[in-house]
């Protein structure tokens, strides 16, 4: 079964198209007219072993926020549709990643019950013209779409890049074992409660 899914989202604000395939090969083509995000979603694709396109178009000319917070939603309703009926699947992930001097955690459950708890603190307010709050915004947009349970804990940075880095990095990885097929468990849907 291939897992992939396509996602067009078209408001006011913001022109997004963006396809995913979960069982990717790390390959990306991402255009979001955010330096910034773009940079971080290539990051969050190559360390998760997918394959993302995204071509956004938003407002930036008022900021940055509508385009992160509309790519943000449609990768979480494409990775929902990717995963189906979501059996077989390892579920949970957990990966620690360190950026020089941060180090970053991401937990996953993908459990159709959205939550985003983050323990982070980002020493800068901006990375280049990149308002930081917006890591926020895109985390929690992602979470809800995805119906994801995210948890992101910073446990040491000083460097505001160098932490949101190792976020992104550890959010593809966390998100690649969560989302991996568990060969002992095929076919069965991961919750004792038969549903998820």
């Amino acid at each position: 079964m291939e897992r992939t899914a396509a996602v067009v989202r078209k408001t006011n604000e913001t022109d997004i198209k963006l396809q995913l395939s979960i069982d990717g090969e790390a390959q990306s083509d991402i255009e979001t007219s955010v330096p910034f995000l773009n940079h971080m979603l290539d990051l969050f694709t190559k360390h998760g072993n997918f394959n993302l396109t995204v071509d956004a178009k938003g407002d930036i000319e008022i900021d940055d926020h509508h385009t992160s917070e509309d790519v943000g939603i449609c990768l979480g309703q494409a990775i929902r549709e990717a995963l189906g009926d979501k059996r077989g699947i390892k579920r949970y992930g957990n990966a620690f990643v360190p950026m020089d001097e941060a180090l970053a955690q991401v937990v996953i459950d993908l459990s159709n019950r959205p939550h985003l708890e983050m323990r982070a603190e980002l020493p800068s307010q901006k990375v280049g013209t990149f308002d930081t709050e917006l890591v926020h915004e895109f985390l929690w947009k992602l979470a809800l779409e995805a119906r994801m349970n995210l948890h992101v804990i910073v446990h040491y940075g000083h460097n505001t890049h160098h932490i949101i880095e190792a976020i992104f990095k550890a959010l593809g990885r966390a998100l690649d074992e969560a989302t991996s097929i568990d060969p002992r468990r095929i076919g069965v849907l991961p919750s004792t409660k038969g549903m998820l």
